[in-house]
């Protein structure tokens, strides 16, 4: 009785032990966040204390030229917009493009793939995730840009030049477009994997419904699955989106690094992961390095507010749920 006793003793402290160790580790992601939180903010602090809110939103005119200078480390001139635009232009192109293939990859491997094909789709799907950042830069450079060079921009200039969104003052084939393109592939994997989540989530019995009624496959897939599913596919378009905005290597590589704000889609641009990863190696003052931290601090924000809101969409369809196995 005594062995029994001294024996459970010792697995209650050993549990309460490893209760503890896991509050530990669960409570040491909350202080990883406001470790880097803290870190930005006090990096920050001079150009908040120089700009304000200005930063963002206003342009400093030469005094010679009478043009606009967002960004000049020499005279201590600084202003995000360039860079706000550039990833707003960008992540918006790869939504553009990577939407509607991501859900018709999703419908397809959920509803009418045969079984065979299935798995083998599905893990392709998935593997582009994996594929590290640099990678899909130096394909970008290497075999996209000169396609968007000797192709696609001259197609896109002769038939929608008029519109001034296309125009030939870039003959480079980097730019907006090109990134666009990189994001579109690179966030696909994540707004396919999703939205077959929610599809999965779907009851089946919501699809016999339809089918009973005299519904074709397409409208069944359309007002029993899609339908019903809408509220997590819009949450995995904007986690997609959370990824798109902070994507750094791949956009460095082909978006072209100018910190002017041209209309053009084809025109050489910023977003400001890239400008960071170009600039803060090499940065000229402390007001420079503090501009560029403020950079950082707002993509932080961003990124922790796009994926926390398409978190809650998406559990909004699944309430948990495991994703069925496919």
């Amino acid at each position: 009785m005594r062995r029994f006793l001294l024996a459970r003793g010792n697995s209650a402290l050993a549990d309460r032990g490893f209760h503890w160790l896991m509050v530990l580790c669960a409570l040491s992601i909350f202080g990883i966040v406001v470790l880097i939180a803290t870190e930005l903010v006090k990096g920050s602090h001079l150009a908040w204390s120089s700009f304000g809110f200005d930063f963002f939103f206003k342009a400093f005119i030469d005094p010679v030229s009478k043009q606009p200078n967002y960004w000049d480390p020499v005279n201590g001139h600084f202003s995000a917009l360039p860079f706000l635009y550039g990833t707003m232009v960008s992540s918006l192109l790869g939504l553009l493009m990577a939407v509607p293939l991501a859900i018709g990859v999703a419908v397809f491997l959920t509803e009418m793939c045969p079984d065979a094909l299935r798995g083998p789709l599905a893990f392709l799907t998935e593997l582009l995730a994996a594929i590290p950042s640099v990678i899909y830069g130096l394909w970008a450079v290497f075999v996209l840009v000169p396609l968007m060079r000797q192709y696609v921009n001259p197609l896109l200039i002769g038939t929608l030049g008029w519109t001034g969104i296309f125009d030939d003052t870039n003959p480079t084939g980097l730019g907006f477009f090109s990134a666009g393109v990189v994001l579109a592939i690179m966030i696909l994997p994540i707004i396919s994997s999703l939205t077959r989540e929610v599809m999965s989530a779907v009851p089946h019995s919501q699809r016999e419904a339809v089918l009973a009624l005299g519904a074709t496959r397409w409208e069944m897939i359309r007002m029993g699955v899609l339908r019903n599913a809408r509220i997590g596919i819009v949450g995995a378009i904007i986690l997609g989106l959370g990824r798109a905005l902070g994507e750094t290597m791949a956009v460095t590589m082909v978006i072209g690094n100018s910190t002017d704000i041209q209309r053009s889609l084809l025109a050489n641009g910023n977003t400001m992961a890239s400008v960071i990863a170009n600039q803060y190696a090499e940065a000229s003052s402390d007001l420079h390095l503090s501009a560029l931290t403020e950079i950082g601090l707002a993509l932080f924000m961003v990124t922790i507010v796009v994926n926390a809101l398409a978190r809650v969409l998406v559990w909004a369809v699944t309430r948990g749920a495991p994703a069925q196995v496919l």
